[in-house]
């Protein structure tokens, strides 16, 4: 089976702005038996409770927050530009609706932790949960926020631990 190769979080040099709002990540969990994932351009990355972590934010009616639920561990992977279509199908198809496990260009890899990664990522950060909650549109203070939520359906957010950092280092 093959490895990620790894990297101390602390020595990461990337913006996490372009990572995850332009680049976009895959949001993942499960096994590589049995796992979901899900085009994410909103979250971060920083140091709480004296740890490096990753926020992730799903919203209930996806597939792969059924997963995160169930599972400890989730990972985000991010990859160059080559898979921006894949992404944007990863992005608009349900887990429920297509085979995402078998998804042409994307080879599953086991995690350290028995999560699911990718050999075509170049980065992918192992994610231990540490804590969650759901937004609160009552705490909203600026107004605006309300438009992003049409429906109601307000993401839970996921805050994890990075226990690895792995991937196609250049």
């Amino acid at each position: 089976m093959e490895k990620f190769n790894r990297l101390d979080p602390y020595t990461l040099n990337e913006s996490i702005f372009r990572l995850i709002g332009k680049d976009w990540m895959l949001v993942s969990a499960g096994t590589p038996e049995n796992f979901n994932m899900m085009t994410a351009s909103w979250g971060t990355c920083g140091i709480l409770w004296n740890k490096p972590i990753a926020i992730a934010f799903i919203r209930p009616q996806r597939y792969t927050y059924e997963f995160v639920e169930k599972h400890e561990v989730f990972t985000l992977s991010f990859f160059d530009e080559s898979f921006r279509k894949t992404l944007n199908v990863l992005g608009t198809k349900s887990g429920r609706e297509m085979d995402k496990m078998n998804m042409e260009g994307l080879t599953p890899l086991a995690t350290p932790s028995g999560s699911v990664g990718f050999k075509e990522a170049r980065i992918t950060l192992e994610c231990r949960k540490l804590y969650f909650d759901d937004i609160k549109p009552e705490l909203f203070l600026d107004e605006k926020i309300h438009s992003m939520y049409p429906s109601k359906d307000y993401h839970r957010f996921y805050i994890g631990e990075i226990m690895e950092v792995m991937g196609n280092f250049h």
